[in-house]
């Protein structure tokens, strides 16, 4: 069977208020979107690599891929209107590719800190139970509010999960979603594990960490710059005690 990386690059990043695309930025000389699919090359259990892509940076994206040796790329698509037209469009591109049994991560462009056992994770626990969702206990008290200025009803954190990327899925269930959600005409789920459960199914939840930041502004490329420093020290320090 066939594990395939769907990779979601088509925002604009207006949050960041710079002239290119977020997942472009460069960090130590090397764009976002590089590390990410650096994440998906290296694993042994991918075999592609499809991304869905901002309009007008499809070029420059297979330019950097032949620079980094992505191999495992095979297709760039441009994206929809949305989170959920994207992630659509991409499943829809290999419907001729993949069959039922086959598996998906669907993963941000924007999350570049991607340990290797989260992705493992995530496809095993997709093979045992149809899917397989990055998640992490939330730590912090939560407070339900209808304005963002006050609140007067708390949730339990033991009822919540922080539900990242990558998320698996079998792809003949993902292609069912996009196809049921049409044809509802169900909008504006921004991702699939969302839109799995307004269809009313049950999602199963994979190893994730509160390393696997989303880079919506300038401080998160920072906090990324530090994890970046941090595994280095690390990696040199591993080295040091082999020699």
């Amino acid at each position: 069977m066939m594990t395939t990386a769907i990779i979601l690059a088509g925002g604009n990043g207006s949050r960041t208020n710079q002239d290119i695309p977020k997942q472009f930025f460069n960090v130590y000389e090397k764009p976002l979107i590089i590390y990410t699919l650096e994440n998906f090359e290296r694993h042994e259990e991918i075999d592609a690599i499809l991304v869905v892509c901002l309009e007008g940076w499809h070029e420059v994206l297979w330019a950097y891929a032949r620079e980094y040796n992505i191999t495992k790329l095979k297709w760039v698509i441009s994206g929809g209107e949305d989170g959920q037209e994207s992630t659509r469009k991409g499943i829809l591109a290999l419907r001729d590719v993949l069959g039922p049994k086959d598996t998906i991560l669907v993963h941000d462009a924007i999350r570049p800190y991607l340990p290797e056992e989260i992705i493992t994770d995530a496809v095993s626990v997709c093979k045992k139970y149809g899917s397989g969702l990055s998640a992490v206990r939330c730590q912090e008290t939560i407070v339900r509010t209808d304005d963002a200025v006050s609140g007067d009803e708390s949730i339990s954190r033991n009822e919540i999960m922080r539900v990242q990327t990558p998320q698996a899925y079998a792809y003949g269930k993902a292609l069912w979603a996009y196809e049921e959600a049409e044809r509802r005409g169900i909008r504006g789920e921004v991702y699939i594990n969302t839109l799995m459960i307004k269809l009313g199914e049950r999602v199963y939840f994979s190893k994730g960490t509160n390393k696997n930041i989303k880079i919506t502004t300038i401080d998160d490329v920072e906090l990324f710059k530090a994890l970046c420093r941090l595994k280095k020290e690390d990696w040199v320090k591993k080295k040091s005690r082999t020699l």
